[in-house]
């Protein structure tokens, strides 16, 4: 059985280990549509592609 030759300190162990506990997406609410999406990303609502409460593309969904 292998054993390690060396103690791991635990600010070694402590890296490996910060990926485990990962938090949620943060979320924010469209001032212009009430609708809740991932912050700094655009958002798809009744057909229409919006960025910060502005409307960038209608018929978005017709334009895929």
């Amino acid at each position: 059985m292998a054993h390690p030759k060396r103690k791991i300190s635990t600010t070694r162990r402590n890296k490996r280990r910060s990926h485990d506990f990962l938090t949620g997406k943060q979320l924010s609410v469209d001032s212009t549509t009430g609708e809740t999406h991932r912050s700094h990303h655009a958002h798809v609502y009744e057909g229409n592609l919006y960025y910060k409460g502005k409307l960038m593309i209608e018929n978005y969904s017709k334009a895929v």
